[in-house]
């Protein structure tokens, strides 16, 4: 039978907060379960439901002040508690989100799912090592079971690196990482609640991994200019030798400071992810909302704030 009725988890944060509203204007009813509470399991006997989706995790630490223990408590082992309980259950789809620093921090060329994973940090290894317990178990005939890899996230209410480009240009300081040449791949809200949606509403889709990001890249010169432009501003793009750059942000590394080595490499890396194979799936062409109007949005609710 067809319940239009989710569990999610992970409801409080931003990623949550947004797709519990969409689903419920589509229709949805969408029950809340925070893994904190000790009888969160009973929600698997009292709610008749066809999809959990599970967004509660512990989100990568760039200060670096979690222990790797907290990630793998967390992220790992939550997520298999979870899965057990959806595999005894009448639910027919598990949907977890992984990342996709589960499969790589540096890749070359676009990121897509089937590319062999060797993450680098607690936190990447805690998704891979969940992935790989949730694809080794079986599944009963009617279940499905997807990994969600999205890339960094957006939209408004939305904080991060975004937020601190967003101040950087608002007070009028110039950007000083323009030598830096990369082009990213963003994830608007909004086409990742579309996505999700979609997955959760057609039948013919088959369990595996899929990532999920916007259609287009751009560069971090790029948004910046995104933003001066929404200021009304003129872009201040500094090229300063990335060699220098480098050394200074690795005092950020030892004393806390707005930039350190790894708010440097979100901000400067290329990371282009690959969002072919879900789009295929569900034989569209273009996502709802493109890169620039997606990321305008984000800036626009900025504006808004300040």
């Amino acid at each position: 039978m067809y319940y239009k009725n989710i569990l999610l988890t992970g409801t409080s944060g931003f990623v949550g907060q947004n797709l519990s509203l969409y689903l419920r204007d589509k229709g949805f009813q969408v029950t809340d379960i925070s893994l904190r509470n000790l009888n969160w399991k009973e929600h698997f006997n009292t709610v008749k439901a066809h999809a959990i989706i599970h967004l509660a995790g512990k989100a990568h630490d760039t200060s670096n002040t979690s222990s790797p223990e907290d990630y793998f408590k967390v992220n790992r082992d939550l997520t298999i508690s979870l899965f057990e309980e959806f595999l005894k259950s009448d639910i027919r789809d598990f949907f977890f989100f992984s990342s996709v620093k589960a499969v790589a921090d540096t890749i070359d060329g676009a990121l897509i799912e089937n590319v062999p994973a060797n993450p680098l940090t607690p936190y990447g290894k805690s998704k891979l090592e969940a992935e790989q317990y949730l694809l080794a178990q079986p599944l009963s005939a009617g279940k499905r079971l997807f990994i969600i890899r999205p890339c960094m996230i957006h939209g408004p209410g939305n904080k991060g690196n975004l937020n601190l480009l967003y101040n950087i240009v608002k007070r009028g300081l110039p950007w000083p990482l323009a030598a830096f040449h990369n082009q990213r791949s963003f994830l608007s809200i909004d086409n990742l609640n579309f996505l999700l949606e979609s997955m959760v509403s057609d039948l013919s889709i088959p369990s595996g991994i899929y990532n999920f990001s916007d259609d287009a890249s751009l560069s971090t010169n790029d948004l910046v200019s995104l933003i001066a432009n929404s200021l009304s501003k003129t872009p201040r793009l500094y090229s300063i030798f990335p060699g220098f750059i480098k050394s200074l942000v690795r005092i950020g590394d030892i004393i806390p400071l707005p930039l350190n080595s790894e708010r440097l490499k979100k901000l400067t890396e290329s990371y282009v992810v690959s969002n072919d194979k879900i789009k295929k799936a569900l034989n569209i062409k273009n996502l709802p909302l493109s890169s620039r109007e997606g990321l305008k949005l984000t800036i626009k609710s900025f504006n808004e704030k300040s």
